[in-house]
């Protein structure tokens, strides 16, 4: 692109001089470049010369050239950074606005720089709406931490004013893509720290959820009345409850994950009632309405239209897997733990939390369960069966890992990763809770806290466990946002680890030396939460948190 005429004469290594110089060789333009960590110098310039836009706007950008250089140089990738400054430009933004606005904004133009150069995904959010970087620079909004009920208002605000069911859906994809930014940037600012990123990521959820399923009932309310049942002679609606479990259960929901959910309504027992709309039909059993409930549900959190989707949904922990039936009534769902529940459903259990719909039948749903999530079936506890399970699914894992090339690189599933680490904690509550029930939490961080209350875990090797843990989320969340993708697995090139470990906060400054850091604290990490995983599950009469849990339960006068 042919450079304009400079209107000042430009210092030599000011960066300024490739916008208002004139015939910069390649040389000169490398060595103005050199030190901003491109891989693609040649590219790096393009994408600034197409920055500028007209002679005023060119100006102005040049004023502010240096400083977005130093702050792309501190990203993960600096050449993807100029690639999306070029294209965020390409908007129809007012450059030259923006170029005033952000000379005297540094803070919004560091903030730019860091999406860009940090995250593709939170990157195309701003693409595709410029306007939102006037939302973050709002008093609060990246400063303040969200809350629920915030979320909740601003969700009502929102929605209030659309009528059209599938409008209201893209306007809940629209809030999601918004909130996840914001959530996103405090994350890799470390202006929130992990437990309040998979917390408020949690919040964000119940707050769709929810908002997803009163947009779907109301509309078959409208057509086929409300669903009814008879109680000691009361006719009373029947309530439904959407119960997560997995991540979103716990509290502990990623940048990127599907939302594994259950149904559950009050009774088979009774019909619809009261059917409104100009296509309401006749009266349709209970069943059969929160089968459609949960169907059109689980369609409006999944589909992905223009304004992309709200959540994958995974309903395959519901009783009966994959071929059961959506919805269950509590009953049903009582019937079936009692007579055919699985070890590891008690496992998936133990996190479950009403996050949707009649929360009174949710917490309902909760007490029913309990007995069986504990480990209680038939008055016996088969505590040897309960770790060869749990040790068979993780080898079956470990089989498919191994077959990836994943075994030490999956952040999740590999050796020493956050699922070994979960079934420690899952499998001691079920094991111990019905004894020592303040063990019991759905949170695992929470959890591992409430294990060296009670004496399970000495301090030591509970700080160990619980910074493995956050350190291990932290990779998480860093491998996800770049492409809003459910990842776990570390990248097999040098190039593309040292990007993680800058995303993680291990400095720009030596980006070779970042990278081995980063590798010599995963291998720690990873290393503590396998040994005590092998310590519970391959010998347990060894482990000394399975001998403290024996301890602590063992009755009196049993030795």
């Amino acid at each position: 692109m042919t450079r304009n005429k400079p209107a000042a004469p430009g210092k030599p290594s000011d960066p300024a001089a490739l916008l208002l110089a004139t015939g910069l060789s390649a040389e000169e333009v490398a060595r103005l470049l050199g030190r901003y960590g491109f891989a693609d110098l040649k590219r790096a310039d393009e994408n600034i010369q197409a920055m500028a836009g007209e002679p005023r706007s060119r100006k102005l950008l040049a004023r502010i050239l240096g400083e977005l250089l130093e702050a792309v140089g501190r990203t993960a990738d600096p050449d993807q950074a100029l690639n999306y400054w070029e294209r965020f430009l390409a908007t129809g933004i007012n450059r030259g606005q923006l170029f005033e606005y952000l000379h005297g904004s540094l803070r919004m133009l560091h903030l730019l720089c860091t999406i860009f150069g940090n995250s593709p995904a939170m990157a195309q959010t701003l693409v595709r709406d410029p306007l939102l970087i006037y939302w973050l620079a709002e008093a609060q909004v990246l400063t303040r931490r969200p809350t629920k009920d915030a979320m909740e208002q601003a969700l009502g605000t929102v929605l209030i004013n659309v009528t059209a069911l599938e409008l209201k859906l893209d306007a809940l994809r629209r809030f999601r893509r918004r909130e996840m930014l914001r959530i996103g940037i405090r994350d890799l600012l470390r202006l929130a720290d992990v437990p309040e990123t998979t917390e408020t990521l949690s919040h964000l959820g119940a707050v769709l959820i929810q908002g997803a399923y009163e947009i779907v009932e109301a509309e078959l309310r409208r057509r086929y009345g409300r669903p009814m049942h008879r109680t000691e002679n009361r006719l009373l609606q029947t309530g439904f409850a959407v119960i997560a479990l997995g991540k979103l259960g716990g509290g502990e929901l990623n940048f990127s994950s599907d939302v594994d959910l259950i149904y559950v309504y009050g009774s088979d027992e009774g019909r619809t009632t009261g059917a409104s709309g100009a296509d309401k039909v006749s009266s349709i059993s209970n069943e059969e309405y929160f089968e459609y409930l949960a169907r059109d549900l689980t369609k409006a959190l999944a589909d992905v239209t223009q304004e992309g989707h709200v959540f994958r949904v995974d309903l395959r922990l519901r009783a009966e897997g994959s071929v059961g039936r959506l919805a269950r009534s509590l009953e049903a769902y009582v019937q079936y733990y009692q007579t055919r529940g699985q070890n590891w459903e008690r496992l998936a259990l133990l996190k479950a939390s009403p996050i949707a719909g009649d929360p009174g039948l949710g917490q309902t749903f909760l007490q029913a369960v309990r007995p069986f999530a504990l480990g209680v079936k038939n008055g016996e506890r088969d505590m040897t069966a309960i770790l060869e399970e749990v040790r068979s699914v993780k080898e079956m894992i470990d089989e498919k890992m191994a077959e990836r090339g994943h075994e030490r690189r999956n952040v999740k599933l590999g050796t020493g990763g956050i699922r070994e680490l979960e079934f420690v904690v899952q499998a001691i509550q079920v094991l111990c809770g019905n004894r020592l029930p303040g063990i019991v939490h759905r949170s695992t961080l929470a959890s591992l806290s409430r294990f060296q209350v009670h004496e399970l875990l000495p301090g030591p090797e509970h700080d160990e466990l619980a910074k493995a843990y956050l350190f291990l989320r932290d990779v998480e969340h860093k491998l996800q946002m770049v492409h809003d993708l459910q990842t776990h697995a570390l990248p097999d090139t040098e190039e593309e680890l040292t990007r993680c470990a800058i995303r993680l906060g291990y400095g720009a400054g030596n980006r070779a030396a970042a990278r081995k850091k980063f590798a010599a604290d995963y291998h720690r990490h990873t290393g503590i939460v396998n040994r005590v995983f092998r310590s519970l599950f391959y010998t347990p009469s060894k482990s000394p948190l399975f001998k403290a849990a024996l301890a602590k339960t063992q009755r009196p006068g049993r030795k």
